[in-house]
């Protein structure tokens, strides 16, 4: 026969339901033990019974171990297996083990029971007398929770006592642990039962469940938290979903763990209401489950609960209202208009109550679990969960109280949009914590007839405030709201030309469009022309000016079209004939040179159209009209190939733009303006002023979300600095933002890419570089790549590797064959890295190529010691190639300047090797300079 001492209580219990043919899994499930636990018990057993396998131990279960193990757990067996809640389980055990009356407290729903039975189960080992449950549902009377306590222990009432005395007597000095499940509506009864009870029996332990604490000085509270929801689909919530959802009709497929636990999320972790939403995956599936979260007292009912409390979420919050006294009662209803954390002072400046009865009715509704408890350092904020805020709008409803709480509500949103309005260091902060009662108090507003007025004005500020949070999606569906909502067409137009600026912002070029024609049309309905011609002026320069934000430009005749129609009803308003100066600038002409671009002999035409633009909008005193117009100017002194009378215009936008309001309309030229002096700087070989302008665009809060766009500029200035170090750190950024993006195809990003791909070249990374040259594959193939940057950065990579002959044959159509391609930003890089390749690879034109270079590239600092250097290599002049290290120095390319060195040979190269390997390059030129 076994010993007592070498078969532990527990081990008995496995032992005797291994005898019962149960699986690892369903005695976990039976004695609230994970699966391992239970496979290590069975693993002591076989060792200490001497038996070979599973079979065996079942057969020896029959045969009785010593008589002094501790009593079985009097506990109602659980229908379903228990899911996670590890920490809880920790955590309560141990409250339980340090004190002796412990109140599992949390809202209906939340999982309190079977928190309970599994960490009573847990702990039958340290309490050998015994564990016992006592469900105190059915009990009404405070008075009889001794006579539920003394049925569930079998005790019966004694001559000369009362129910208490006799569990008292019974219990005596055993060590045992009474679980008290469902306390609340018995509350008064409870305490003072507990109390004596407590007295008379110093080894009695007591684990009670409530949606409100007992309020005794003993006891300890333990606050039950929703199930855990981890952001990446692994939580205790998604894994009863699962779990449940299994039972019904099979496991949700693997690719939809995401959206159950965004489902969950929407629950607030609530594990019955995880269950009722399980039950009815099978028949809704995601779709409709998502969509029916929307009314979940609704969705969540039916469930297949033995306890008519727990067999719909609106059945568990009926039994706690009706717990409330009627003033309570009122203040959830009013509450419920809250979709945020909110404090005492909000709630009675929402209801109109004095603070004293606010604080009162919420810390009562919070004992009661109907609300959340979290202390700030801005003060105590409240909280409903999702589905009592649900449940108290309802209650709203059948009060007739709807309306006039939504009105407070609404009035208290619009102070506060207001408020925000202001700005302040802590604006965005604030305008976090109210946002989703904006957003709430909009969408009643926006259904209420007589609320119209009310919803256009907190459509709009709900606009604005997004766009200077920089949530530029939300910003363009409230400005297209309030349109809906204006009063007036002229009001209408205003809030479509703001929702086009930011479409713009967002490089929705469609939208953007669409946006302006129904601007335009607004404009018109309202008897202003003038408008009407400046909106169709601005969508025709648009789709040329911005073209690379479409993913269909619309065609020619169509923008053509718009033009014509804007010069009609421009009348002899500036602000109108401005924009239709710059319309004709930008579309008859195109000045802004997309791939259309101006014919060679229609240059001149192109400067004269834009200079009269930026004279009219000059004007007009509008400084976004002059910028946009100095846009124009800006591209056609490009074409024109005046690189530096280029540089010198987008400097002047940017000297104008310097007090630009920070609006959707003034962040548009801003951010263009930016990305034409940054761009223009490189043509000119500034490159300290191209890394200045580049990096405010790399930090600009607006592309904060589009690493891609923010870093394009500045890849491209690092690229031909030659700075190493910079363009890896950013193209980590790049293709990460551009991968969230859905990897967009836009070819005006292939400069900043073809830029990358050549700085891991020169840096001997053959996989980087293979892995951006895919990239550049993918985002959009144009004519530059093969005709404009593509042969300035292949060409610099072929030069570095020693392959000058290569080099000489990618470069070798002249300038002029490829005017449009080079004249914007590569016509200096083109003409001197084309005379360098001449002289390295030997051939008999080199002369000429210098000749000529040097007359285009005379006053670009980087592209004249590019030059000078060659004709010193062409030569023999070692002295003058190894001053030319210097002037690249000064103008900021240090990647230059080492290769000057290399090429300078002799003792020179190593230091210049030493220096590229310092600034992170390989030293492929160093075999050319050894060759030579």
């Amino acid at each position: 026969m076994v010993t007592t001492e070498e078969v532990s209580a527990r081990e008995a219990e496995v032992l005797e339901l291994v005898g019962q043919h149960l699986s690892n899994a369903e005695i976990g499930a039976r004695l609230f033990i994970s699966v391992r636990t239970v496979e290590s018990h069975v693993s002591s057993l076989l060792r200490k019974l001497n038996v070979a396998d599973r079979r065996a131990l079942a057969q020896r279960a029959s045969v009785p171990t010593s008589a002094g193990r501790a009593a079985a757990p009097v506990l109602p067996a659980p229908l379903t297996s228990f899911i996670g809640r590890l920490p809880e389980r920790a955590a309560l055990t141990e409250m339980i083990k340090k004190h002796r009356q412990v109140t599992a407290v949390g809202p209906g729903g939340v999982g309190k029971t079977r928190l309970a039975l599994a960490v009573a189960a847990g702990a039958a080992g340290d309490h050998p007398d015994g564990v016992w449950f006592v469900d105190l549902v059915p009990v009404s009377d405070p008075g009889m929770v001794a006579a539920a306590v003394a049925g569930a222990l079998g005790v019966g009432e004694q001559p000369g006592q009362g129910l208490d005395e006799s569990v008292a007597a019974a219990l005596g000095d055993q060590r045992a642990l009474l679980v008290l499940d469902n306390c609340e509506q018995v509350r008064d009864g409870v305490a003072p039962f507990l109390e004596r009870l407590l007295a008379a029996c110093p080894r009695v332990t007591v684990l009670a469940t409530s949606r409100a604490r007992l309020m005794v000085p003993f006891e300890r509270v333990y606050p039950v938290p929703p199930l855990s929801l981890g952001a990446d689909g692994d939580s205790d919530a998604v894994a009863l979903f699962l779990d449940r959802a299994a039972s019904v009709g099979g496991p949700p497929p693997p690719g939809l763990r995401d959206h159950i636990a965004a489902v969950c999320a929407r629950l607030d972790g609530m594990a019955l209401a995880i269950e009722l939403a399980a039950a009815r995956w099978p028949t809704l599936g995601p779709d409709g489950l998502t969509a029916g979260l929307a009314d979940q007292l609704r969705l969540l009912a039916g469930g297949p609960r033995a306890d008519d409390r727990h067999r719909s979420v609106r059945a568990a919050l009926d039994w706690s209202h009706a717990l409330l006294e009627p003033e309570d009662r009122e203040l959830l209803r009013r509450v419920s208009v809250f979709v945020a954390p909110f404090t005492v002072p909000v709630v009675a400046r929402v209801t109109g109550s004095a603070p004293g009865v606010v604080v009162d009715g919420l810390a009562r509704l919070a004992e009661q679990s109907l609300l959340t408890v979290t202390a700030t350092e801005r003060g105590t904020e409240y909280r409903a969960l999702e589905t009592i805020r649900q449940y108290g709008t309802e209650q709203l409803a059948g009060s007739g109280e709807l309306d006039d709480a939504r009105s407070g509500h609404l009035r208290w949103c619009l102070e506060e949009a207001d408020g925000l309005g202001t700005g302040g260091p802590d604006w965005r902060a604030r305008f976090d914590r109210v946002a989703d009662d904006l957003r709430a108090a909009l969408a009643w507003a926006g259904e209420q007839p007589g609320r119209r007025g009310d919803a256009y004005r907190l459509a709009r500020l709900l606009a604005e405030l997004t766009f200077t949070r920089t949530s530029i999606s939300e910003s363009q569906q409230r400005f297209e709201q309030a349109a809906a909502l204006a009063a007036d067409p002229v009001t209408a137009a205003a809030m479509l030309r703001q929702a086009a600026a930011v479409a713009g912002l967002r490089m929705r070029g469609e939208d953007m469009h669409r946006l302006r024609l129904a601007a335009a049309a607004a404009a018109r309905l309202a008897g202003d022309t003038a408008g009407a011609a400046g909106d169709l002026a601005t969508a025709a320069t648009e789709t040329y000016r911005f073209s690379g934000k479409f993913e269909r430009v619309p065609p020619h005749h169509e923008v053509v079209a718009l033009v014509d129609q804007a010069r009609e009803l421009a009348g002899e308003d500036p602000a109108a004939r401005a924009a239709v100066a710059l319309a004709e600038a930008a579309v008859l002409t195109d000045a802004f040179g997309s791939a259309q671009g101006p014919a060679e002999n229609a240059v001149p035409e192109t400067i004269a159209y834009a200079e009269r633009a930026v004279d009219l909008a000059h004007r007009t005193g509008d400084p976004l009209a002059e910028a946009a117009a100095l846009g124009a100017l800006t591209g056609a002194h490009s074409w024109a190939g005046d690189t530096f009378g280029t540089a010198a215009t987008a400097r002047r936008r940017i000297t104008l733009l310097a007090a630009a309001p920070a609006t959707p309309a003034g962040s548009n030229e801003v951010l263009d303006a930016l990305g034409d002096a940054t761009e223009t700087a490189l043509g000119a070989g500034d490159l300290a002023g191209a890394r200045r302008w580049s990096r405010q665009l790399a930090d600009h809060p607006l592309l904060a979300e589009v690493g891609h766009r923010a870093t394009n500029w500045l890849l491209m200035t690092g690229a031909l600095a030659g700075d190493a170090e910079q363009v890896r750190a950013s193209s980590l950024r790049f293709r990460d933002a551009w991968q969230r993006a859905g990897s967009p195809v836009r070819s005006y990003l292939g400069p900043a890419v073809a830029g990358t791909a050549m700085i891991h070249g020169l840096c001997g990374d053959d996989d980087a570089y293979r892995e951006w040259t895919a990239i550049l594959d993918r985002v959009g193939t144009s004519p530059g790549r093969d005709l404009g940057y593509g042969p300035v950065f292949d060409a610099m990579l072929l030069l570095h590797r020693g392959q000058a002959i290569q080099a000489a044959q990618r470069l070798a159509p002249e300038p002029d064959e490829v005017w449009k391609w080079v004249t914007w930003i590569w016509l200096h890089w083109y003409v001197a890295l084309r005379a360098e390749a001449g002289v390295l690879a030997g051939l008999p034109s080199a002369g000429e190529r210098l000749m000529a270079a040097r007359a285009t590239v005379a006053g670009n600092p980087v592209a004249e010691a590019m030059v000078a250097r060659a004709q010193a290599l062409l030569d023999g002049d070692v002295e003058r190639v190894l001053a030319t290290a210097a002037a690249f120095e000064a103008a900021g390319c240090r990647y230059q300047a080492a290769r000057s060195l290399v090429l300078a040979g002799g003792e020179h190269a190593p230091r210049g090797a030493a220096l590229l390997a310092e600034l992170g390059f390989s030293l492929g030129s160093l075999r050319q300079a050894d060759a030579r």
